[in-house]
């Protein structure tokens, strides 16, 4: 049987002058909130385009998120397993 499921990953985005954070959540099936962080800086002497600060900013976000969901993951089968777990990258 194929059964197709949905996460939804939010993304909120804060940008202070030259700075830009994001921060992006997902709440698994068992209620658990995970979330990664990321920010960017331009270089003063780059020119202002807050659409690539955007890009980054999130891009960093969501590779810590998933980073974050990869130690929750290996946190659950230890607790199930009574084992260490290592998920492969």
């Amino acid at each position: 049987m194929h059964a197709t499921k949905l996460w939804d990953v939010t993304v909120e985005i804060d940008e202070e002058e030259d700075s830009t954070t994001a921060r992006a959540s997902v709440v698994t099936p068992t209620g658990r909130e995970v979330i990664g962080s990321g920010k960017a800086a331009r270089n003063p002497l780059d020119p202002d385009v807050p659409a690539i600060g955007d890009e980054l900013a999130v891009a960093r976000a969501l590779r810590d998120l998933s980073e974050r969901l990869l130690h929750t993951t290996e946190r659950d089968i230890t607790n199930l397993t009574g084992e260490p777990a290592h998920v492969h990258r």
